[in-house]
């Protein structure tokens, strides 16, 4: 996990600062560490080959007492279990559509916590990161919506999603930052000065 220092994320702070200056956009960021902990993955793979192996020790030695394939059952479940809980393998085993699905959740839920669906005139915006998922997505609330089609975003989240990816999370965030505050100049410009939100970086464990 790339961890940034308090100079970075003072840095993003002061990239938020600079474009609310000329949008009545609430933009915050949010960057997760890990979307979920997957405690759940390794016994669920350690289960299913342990429940596998049986039938094909049967189809190759043609012959296994009862106790025999208890007994292979349950070492081989023990030994997978913790075997598939080193973090490398474990990043593995979980499927993309199931990490994209909780840091999806994720990200829907810091929206609401962090109160961006209730800022004056629908203006909350959100560009959330989770690293260990290499997801990136920027949710914005009815009064941006209605002024930029969410297709705009789309090639912000790649570019931003590719430097996670290389590991350049702070570069992403600035960029992104930049990006959407070209957007949101043009199609939410400043009305009058407000900050409901605060313009920190919310880092998540």
């Amino acid at each position: 996990m790339t961890l940034l220092t308090e100079s970075e994320l003072r840095q993003v702070a002061e990239a938020i600062d600079r474009i609310e200056r000329d949008t009545d956009a609430e933009l915050v960021t949010v960057l997760a560490g890990q979307a979920d902990d997957y405690r759940y993955i390794p016994l669920l793979w350690a289960s299913l080959v342990s429940l596998l192996l049986p039938g094909a020790l049967l189809f190759f030695s043609g012959w296994l007492s009862a106790w025999q394939l208890l007994l292979v059952q349950w070492l081989t479940f023990i030994v997978l279990a913790v075997i598939f809980r080193i973090p490398s393998l474990t990043s593995r085993l979980i499927p993309r559509s199931v990490r994209h699905w909780r840091a999806c959740n994720l990200a829907r839920r810091q929206f609401i916590e962090l109160n961006l669906h209730h800022t004056e005139g629908g203006t909350g915006m959100l560009i959330f990161v989770s690293e260990a998922e290499r997801y990136v997505e920027i949710l914005v609330d009815r009064g941006i919506s209605s002024r930029i089609d969410n297709g705009a975003w789309e090639s912000i989240v790649a570019d931003f999603t590719g430097k996670v990816r290389d590991g350049q999370v702070l570069e992403g965030f600035l960029g992104c930052i930049e990006a959407c505050g070209s957007l949101l100049k043009q199609q939410v410009p400043a009305t009058h000065e407000r900050n409901e939100l605060p313009n920190h970086l919310v880092v998540l464990p």
